[in-house]
């Protein structure tokens, strides 16, 4: 996918979550950030003003590349993972330990009992 797309796709996802966490309201992600800014994670703003930026230049520049696309893309996906609601991610966290916990518990069951039950 060409750089615009990305710009794009990633601007409106972090936009998805203002709109659906924060309340946020507004067009763009500038007006969006404004909106909720005393609702959101300090160190987060400003990284959402450099995507808005970003993301502006590109679709309203005719020829306009971004320079560093690896930095816009990590700055998205930390924004998007301190966006995104703790509760679902320690959820998430709490389902794989115990997937993990039982699994290992069915293993070390059958390797503890493996000679009484291939004896029957």
């Amino acid at each position: 996918m060409d750089d615009i797309g990305k710009v794009v796709r990633q601007s409106r996802r972090l936009e998805k979550l203002l709109k659906e966490h924060y309340h946020a309201q507004g067009r763009g992600l500038h007006e969006l950030v404004s909106s909720c800014q005393e609702r959101l994670p300090h160190e987060v703003i400003s990284k959402l003003r450099f995507i808005a930026t970003i993301r502006n230049k590109a679709v309203h520049e005719d020829g306009y590349e971004v320079d560093d696309m690896r930095g816009f893309l990590s700055a998205c996906k930390q924004c998007e993972k301190e966006l995104q609601p703790r509760s679902s991610r320690m959820i998430w966290r709490v389902a794989l330990f115990l997937i993990f916990a039982v699994t290992a518990g069915a293993v070390w069951f059958y390797i503890e009992n493996w000679r009484h039950i291939v004896g029957h």
